[in-house]
C-alpha cells in the first residue's frame, strides 16, 4: 500500500491551504491523505469533577470540530483521494515527526494556531528539522496545475547529498513542470586576501567552472530518469540566501536538503534551509539526507 501524505491542522487559514496543498498532491501522487490534528488539550477522557475539566472538554470538542472540517474540506476539493482525519493528545511536534516514519511526505502551514497554545510556525520549522520524510511548508495559495511553472531546486556544496534535486525532478515529472536549478558560489576568503587585482577575473573563470561541472554532475541521475522535465541551470557568483529568495520570486516551490546528522544534539537545518523557511515567497520542501 501507497504510503500516505500527512497534513498538520488546527483550523488556521495558512493550515487550510496546507490541506488543499495535500489534497491535490495526493491526487496527484494517487496516494492516501491523512489529516491530523494534534494537541495536549485534544483527549476528552479525563478524571470526572478534575479542575479544568469542562475547559479541556470545549478544546477536544473544537479540536474534534476543526478535523471534521478539514477533512470536508479535503474531500469537497478532492472526492477520488482516500482520506482519514484524526485527533491525538500529543505535542504537535512529537506527532508530526513520529507520523513522518510512515508517510510519503508531511505538509504544515507556515504559521498557524494550535489548540496547545504553540504558534505553528515554529511547529514547521522545528517538523522541517526533525522529520524523517519531505516535509512542505505551504505557503500562499494551493498547488497550482497550469504550464509553465517552475520548481526551484537549491543545489548545495560539491560532495553534499543530492536527494533534493531527485525529490525536485519527481515533483516535476508529476506536474509537468520544469526544474531551475540554482548553485550559488564564492570564493575562499583567503584567496580574497591573497590575489591581487589583476588575478582576480582568472580565479573568477576557474571557480565558475568548478561550478558549472559540480552542477552537470549532479544532474546526470535526475535527467536520465526525468528526460521530459524541462530544466534551466543557474551558476551564480553569490551568497546562496540572496540567490534562493531571487529564484523563489517567480517558483511554484523551493525544494532544499535538509541535514540528518547521527547527533541529534547538532543542528539538522542548515541556516540557508532555515532562512528559506522564514523568507521564501513561495511554498518549501525540505528533503531530508545525512551531511
Amino acid at each position: 500500500m501507497d504510503l500516505p501524505l500527512v497534513v498538520g491542522t488546527d483550523g488556521s487559514p495558512d493550515a487550510l491551504r496546507a490541506v488543499d496543498w495535500a489534497a491535490d498532491e495526493a491526487a496527484l501522487r494517487g496516494c492516501p491523505l491523512h489529516l491530523l490534528y494534534a494537541s495536549l488539550w485534544a483527549s476528552p477522557e479525563e478524571p470526572a469533577r478534575s479542575p479544568g475539566s469542562s475547559r479541556r472538554a470545549q478544546h477536544a470538542g473544537t479540536a474534534q470540530a476543526v478535523a471534521t472540517a478539514a477533512e470536508r474540506r479535503a474531500r469537497s476539493r478532492r472526492p477520488e483521494v482516500a482520506l482519514a482525519a484524526d485527533v491525538c493528545d500529543e505535542d504537535p511536534v512529537y506527532a508530526l515527526v513520529d507520523a513522518s516514519d510512515r508517510a510519503a511526505a508531511i505538509l504544515v502551514g507556515s504559521r498557524g494556531h494550535g489548540l496547545s497554545g504553540e504558534i505553528l510556525g515554529s511547529v514547521s520549522a522545528t517538523v522541517a528539522a526533525r522529520a524523517r520524510c519531505p516535509v512542505f511548508v505551504v505557503r500562499g495559495g494551493a498547488l497550482a496545475t497550469t504550464d509553465g511553472n517552475w520548481i526551484v531546486a537549491g543545489l548545495a556544496a560539491p560532495g553534499t547529498a543530492t536527494a533534493a534535486l531527485d525529490f525536485a525532478f519527481t515533483e516535476a515529472a508529476l506536474r509537468g513542470w520544469g526544474v531551475e536549478v540554482v548553485h550559488a558560489w564564492t570564493r575562499p576568503r583567503r584567496e580574497n586576501a591573497t590575489v591581487r587585482a589583476g588575478g582576480f577575473a582568472a580565479t573568477r573563470i576557474f571557480h565558475e567552472q568548478q561550478a558549472k561541472q559540480w552542477l552537470d554532475e549532479a544532474l546526470v541521475r535526475p535527467t536520465a530518469v526525468h528526460s521530459c522535465v524541462p530544466v534551466r541551470r543557474v551558476v551564480v557568483e553569490s551568497r546562496a540566501r540572496p540567490a534562493l529568495l531571487q529564484a523563489a520570486s517567480h517558483a511554484a516551490l523551493l525544494v532544499l536538503g535538509a541535514r540528518r546528522r547521527r547527533d541529534p544534539l547538532l543542528p539538522q537545518l542548515g541556516r540557508v534551509t532555515h532562512a528559506m523557511l522564514h523568507g521564501a515567497p513561495c511554498t518549501v520542501a525540505v528533503v531530508p539526507g545525512e551531511g
